[in-house]
């Protein structure tokens, strides 16, 4: 089969581990008795990111030892993630509940628990922010010093996001585990496992998808910087993308962007700790225009929910003109 084809394949991979690890996390919320934030924000977003996450780790270990390389497409990756995830991944979201909605699926106006998504940005914000400028401070202490605030700063939110739990009333409509189907309460352990596996999968096939698409661009000669910031973080940004559009069309909107938020949290703040620990985190001029780029998108959503008090799919919409833009501006750089 030709890299084109096993691409295709990857991405069929990616789409069923998506929705045994979607179906699984609802219910492992359920018995557990956890709000959606905590569900979106952080087991399904943590969840997902875990594959991107370990790349881009392998890519700064195995730099140290080939040279700037590989170190550089692991700073790439760590940037890139939350350029995607603010911009194209919202911009997905946005497009879904326009679509459903035409279809008759749902309807156009997105229920979302502000306070949630809220948090999350104004986390997002600083935590990304910092990092950016912790690309100018002077010796590798400060470095450190960074990286040890972007761990405390997520653990505060994860935190505060656990200490939001669901209301006891509340019965959300949830499909059968894919497990046990005929189940309507199945064992935490079997909930667990489907997790796990789905989880897996997820890995299994986001690692062959970016392993394809790094042969693809190496066959037609794109840029390191491109394909590092750009190219492999789309592929291992799959998993958030497919499972908000699974719940846009459940109407499950706060957790479609409670996936996509938390994983913009840890995705700026824990991956760059890592940057920040083991690399030089030297940041040239496109890797600060990601950053400027991505906090742009992301608050275009948050000035909507501030001062509009709703959030609507065409502020989402908007993450696809910064995208859009960032690329034209790396390409001609």
């Amino acid at each position: 089969m030709t890299a084109w084809a096993w691409l295709l394949v990857s991405l069929g991979i990616i789409l069923v581990g998506c929705d045994l690890f979607t179906n699984g996390i609802e219910w492992a919320g359920k018995k557990l008795s956890l709000s959606e934030g905590a569900v979106g924000s952080v087991l399904a977003a943590v969840g997902t990111c875990l594959p991107e996450t370990l790349i881009a780790v392998l890519a700064i270990v195995f730099g140290r030892h080939a040279g700037a390389g590989g170190e550089g497409i692991g700073i790439g990756a760590i940037l890139g993630a939350p350029l995607m995830l603010s911009t194209l991944a919202f911009f997905i979201t946005g497009a879904a509940v326009l679509l459903f909605s035409l279809t008759g699926r749902r309807t156009v106006q997105m229920q979302v628990d502000h306070r949630v998504v809220g948090r999350d940005l104004r986390f997002f914000f600083v935590v990304f922010a910092m990092a950016a400028v912790a690309s100018f401070l002077p010796g590798r202490t400060w470095n450190y010093v960074a990286a040890a605030a972007l761990v405390i700063l997520y653990g505060l939110y994860v935190y505060r996001t656990f200490a939001e739990r669901g209301a006891p009333d509340r019965d959300e409509d949830i499909s059968p585990l894919h497990f046990r189907r005929r189940s309507d309460n199945p064992p935490l352990w079997t909930v667990l496992t489907q997790v796990v596996i789905g989880l897996c999968v997820l890995m299994f096939g986001a690692h062959l998808f970016v392993g394809e698409l790094t042969d693809i661009g190496a066959a037609t000669r794109i840029p390191l910087l491109v394909l590092s910031l750009i190219l492999t973080p789309i592929a291992t940004e799959l998993p958030e993308k497919f499972n908000s559009v699974l719940w846009v069309r459940q109407g499950k909107d706060t957790l479609a962007l409670g996936n996509i938020s938390g994983a913009m949290v840890f995705q700026s703040s824990i991956p760059p700790a890592i940057g920040l620990a083991f690399t030089r985190w030297d940041l040239d001029r496109q890797a600060i225009a990601c950053v400027v780029v991505a906090l742009a998108s992301a608050a275009a959503a948050y000035m909507e929910m501030t001062w509009r008090k709703r959030l609507s799919p065409w502020s989402l919409l908007l993450g696809g003109v910064f995208y859009t833009v960032y690329i034209v501006w790396v390409l001609r750089a």
